[in-house]
C-alpha cells in the first residue's frame, strides 16, 4: 500500500524525501491531538470559571496548577515543529490564518499572565486576575473554532462561511466546556461536581452540533474529501465511526442525566467518552486532509524542508522526544481520580495558656 502510494507520487518508498515528511506529519498530528486534549480540559475549566460562583473559582484554578506549565508546552512545540519541518507552507498558511492566530495569541497571553499574576497579587485583586484567566480561556477556545472553520472552508470568506466560523467558534467553546466539566466530575466532589454536571449537560449538544457541522461542511465544500469518505470499500468504517461518535454523545448525555436524577458520585465515564469523541473527530480530520497542508494546493512534500534539514530535525527529535514524554507522563499521571482539597492547619492559641 505504501509502495503503491509512493509510486503514484512518482517517488520511492525508501527515499528519505518520501517518508521523512510523513514522519514529521505524524508527529505534528500527535502534538495537535495531545495539545487539544491535555490543554483542552485546562481551557474548559477556565471557560467554566466565568459561570461558577465566586467562592468556587479559586478551587477550580487550584486544580489546574500542577499542569499549567505542561499544557503550554504543546502549543509552542507544535508551532516550532511546523516551522522547522514545513517551512514552505508557513507563508501561505499563516498568511490566511493571521486573524484567528492573533486572537489565539491574545487569549493564550491573557491566560498565562492572569494565572501567574493571580498567584502573586494581593487578596483583593486576585478575583480580577481570575476573571482575566476565564476571559482568556474563552478567547482561546473561540479562536480554535475560528481556526478550524477557516481550514475546513479552505480560507474562503464569503458571508455564509463567516456565519459558519462564528457558529464553530461557539461550538468549540462548548466542546472545551464539555471536556472541562467531565474532568471536574472525575476530580471534584460536592457542589462543584453538581454544577459541573449541569454545565456539561448544557454543552454536550452544542459540541455534537459542532462535530456534525464540521463533517458536513468539510464533505460538501470539497469534492475530493467527499469521495475519499464515500467511494470505495471504506464505507463500513465510515458508518462505524459515525456510530461511535453518536454512541459517545448519547452516553455522555445519559450519564449526565442519571447523575442529575440519582447520583453525584465520582465517575470517569463522561471524561473517557469525551476523549473518545475528540480522538475520532481529530482522526477523521487528519485522514480528510492527508496528504495536504492546504487542501488541493500544498502537500506535505511540497512544504517540507530539504532532506538534510529534516535529518537534523529528526536527530534532535529522537533525543528530545523521550525526555518530553518522560516529563509529561510524570506530570500528567495524577490528572485522573478524585482530588481532595488540603485543609488549612490549625494553630494553637498560646496566649490562652
Amino acid at each position: 500500500m505504501i509502495d503503491s502510494f509512493a509510486v503514484s507520487l512518482g517517488m520511492n518508498a525508501q527515499d528519505p524525501g518520501f517518508w521523512m515528511p510523513m514522519v514529521f506529519m505524524a508527529l505534528l498530528f500527535a502534538i495537535i491531538v495531545a495539545g487539544t486534549i491535555l490543554d483542552g480540559f485546562d481551557i474548559g475549566v477556565g471557560c467554566l470559571a466565568l459561570f461558577a460562583p465566586a467562592d468556587l473559582r479559586p478551587r477550580m484554578l487550584s486544580l489546574l496548577s500542577p499542569w499549567r506549565d505542561a499544557n503550554e508546552f504543546w502549543l509552542f512545540l507544535g508551532m516550532g515543529l511546523f516551522v522547522a519541518a514545513f517551512p514552505h507552507a508557513w507563508g501561505s498558511v499563516m498568511g490566511e490564518l493571521y486573524l484567528p492566530l492573533c486572537v489565539l495569541a491574545l487569549g493564550v497571553l491573557l491566560r498565562s499572565i492572569s494565572f501567574e499574576l493571580r498567584l502573586r497579587a494581593p487578596q483583593e485583586l486576585q478575583s480580577r486576575w481570575l476573571l482575566g484567566f476565564a476571559v482568556g480561556s474563552l478567547i482561546t477556545a473561540a479562536a480554535h473554532g475560528l481556526l478550524l472553520a477557516q481550514i475546513v472552508v479552505t480560507y474562503q470568506t464569503r458571508s455564509g462561511y463567516l456565519w459558519f466560523s462564528l457558529f464553530l467558534g461557539f461550538c468549540a467553546i462548548s466542546a472545551y466546556c464539555l471536556l472541562g466539566a467531565s474532568w471536574l466530575i472525575m476530580r471534584e466532589a460536592g457542589e462543584l461536581r453538581a454544577r459541573a454536571v449541569m454545565w456539561g449537560r448544557r454543552a454536550v449538544r452544542w459540541a455534537a452540533a459542532g462535530a456534525v457541522g464540521v463533517s458536513v461542511v468539510l464533505a460538501f465544500a470539497n469534492a475530493g474529501i467527499f469521495l475519499k469518505w464515500s467511494d470505495g470499500p471504506h464505507w463500513p468504517i465510515v458508518v462505524l465511526l459515525w456510530v461511535c461518535v453518536l454512541a459517545g454523545f448519547v452516553s455522555i448525555e445519559m450519564c449526565f442525566q442519571r447523575m442529575i436524577n440519582s447520583s453525584y458520585r465520582t465517575t470517569a465515564l463522561p471524561f473517557v467518552m469525551t476523549l473518545m469523541v475528540f480522538l475520532i473527530t481529530l482522526g477523521g480530520l487528519g485522514y480528510s486532509f492527508f496528504p495536504y497542508l492546504v487542501l488541493d494546493d500544498v502537500t506535505i512534500w511540497d512544504a517540507a524542508a530539504s532532506v538534510d534539514s529534516l535529518r537534523l530535525i529528526l536527530a534532535t527529535t529522537v533525543v528530545a522526544l523521550p525526555v518530553a514524554l518522560i516529563f509529561n507522563i510524570w506530570v500528567y499521571w495524577r490528572m485522573f481520580g478524585l482530588s481532595i482539597a488540603p485543609k488549612p492547619p490549625v494553630f494553637k492559641d498560646r496566649s490562652a495558656s
